[in-house]
């Protein structure tokens, strides 16, 4: 694959390979075996606005000290992604400013980050695909400018306005047309996000497969990856097959994930996953035992937290997001359990202890004491008495 660009410690751009793994702030590690990035959430501020409705307001120093916990994890962070409430909640200019602090946050720290380039600037309504490349470019160079690998997200309003995928390759060839440097694909199914059904042109999720690895063949030069999240193992496999040779697989399939990513004869995937923003302590020793060649161990730790994540991306799968960010309160990361836009409602109390004993089974709760105490209050406003 193609190096990337990395911000480093001391504010240039170093290249980067997925031999570059290691823990910011420390020499250069061992290469590891895989690129392993987790899709961070953010922290709201729990006292702005009064109704949902209102400017999108963020704790920033809480949502920062998140990013630098993900890098000690030695993970690197996938910023102003799906799990951070990308068209449920953040707007464009509370992403805009995200994506400059966190800029600033890796330079001082040399950590590795990508960064998510969309079209959500675009006003309500029909968009033309001039009006949508003009979009995503404007993201682009913002997110490049910042020293991030730039990750192209899908567009609702391109899945609303293409009629085919001649479209989808018209598009998607503007807009790389104006990178200056590798870029990552993401290829979010209509589980994640019911607006984006039939994109690449078509429903069938094996043709979309292959129109999307045809476009990846077209812009070899500049495509470095693809991140894909269908939660289908089987379809995953075979996209990753059909990549040219210097286009990498990211798994999204927070289904799926150990198997991928330890791979098997034919390949494996990398990661970028929603899934590592909680599970981020057990992900990065997980990823260790793999680069040291164990992978059994690497099974051991990952494993257990599989029943956990398929819980969080349960049906209506856009939810997941409570998940994430109620095991950062329950963890400790932040002091309380509201998300922007007033989505902590948006599941039932029942589905929140089904994920505290999850995440206990899981390891995933460094004080499970802390945990029980954060969780008595939420049960007692449920009516639920132990």
């Amino acid at each position: 694959m193609a190096a990337l660009p990395l911000p480093t410690a001391e504010g240039g751009i170093a290249p980067w390979s997925p031999s570059g793994r290691g823990t910011p702030g420390t020499p250069a590690s061992p290469p590891a075996s895989r690129v392993a990035y987790a899709a961070a959430h953010v922290v709201a501020d729990p006292f702005a606005g009064h109704d949902p409705t209102d400017t999108v307001a963020l704790d920033w120093d809480t949502t920062l000290a998140f990013r630098r916990h993900l890098w000690s994890c030695g993970l690197g962070v996938a910023e102003a992604m799906d799990t951070a409430q990308r068209g449920m909640g953040l707007d464009w200019a509370t992403t805009r400013e995200l994506v400059r602090r966190t800029g600033a946050e890796a330079r001082a720290c040399g950590g590795r980050w990508v960064a998510g380039v969309g079209t959500d600037q675009l006003p309500a309504g029909p968009s033309t695909v001039d009006q949508i490349v003009t979009a995503w470019g404007e993201q682009l160079a913002l997110v490049s400018g910042e020293g991030a690998v730039p990750v192209v997200m899908a567009s609702r309003a391109l899945a609303a306005t293409a009629s085919g995928p001649d479209d989808y390759h018209r598009a998607y060839g503007a807009l790389l047309s104006q990178a200056d440097g590798p870029v990552l694909l993401h290829w979010l199914g209509e589980q994640f996000d019911p607006a984006l059904r039939g994109y690449w042109g078509h429903t069938d999720v094996d043709a979309a497969a292959a129109e999307l690895a045809a476009l990846c063949a077209e812009h070899e030069s500049v495509v470095a990856g693809v991140k894909v999240s269908v939660l289908d193992a089987d379809v995953e496999r075979r996209f990753r097959d059909a990549l040219p040779g210097g286009v990498a697989c990211y798994t999204g399939d927070d289904f799926h994930y150990p198997e991928l990513i330890a791979g098997d004869d034919s390949g494996h995937s990398e990661a970028l996953l929603g899934i590592f923003d909680p599970i981020a302590p057990v992900a990065g020793a997980a990823l260790a035992r793999l680069d040291a060649g164990d992978a059994d161990g690497f099974r051991a730790l990952l494993d257990p937290t599989v029943a956990l994540s398929r819980e969080i991306f349960r049906s209506p799968t856009p939810h997941y997001k409570v998940g994430v960010v109620f095991l950062a309160y329950l963890a400790g990361h932040q002091p309380h359990f509201r998300m922007v836009g007033g989505l902590e409602s948006a599941r039932t109390i029942t589905h929140l202890s089904d994920l505290l004993r999850l995440a206990d089974v899981a390891g995933v709760l460094p004080d499970p004491d802390l945990a029980v105490t954060r969780m008595r209050p939420l049960l007692a406003a449920a009516g639920v008495s132990l």
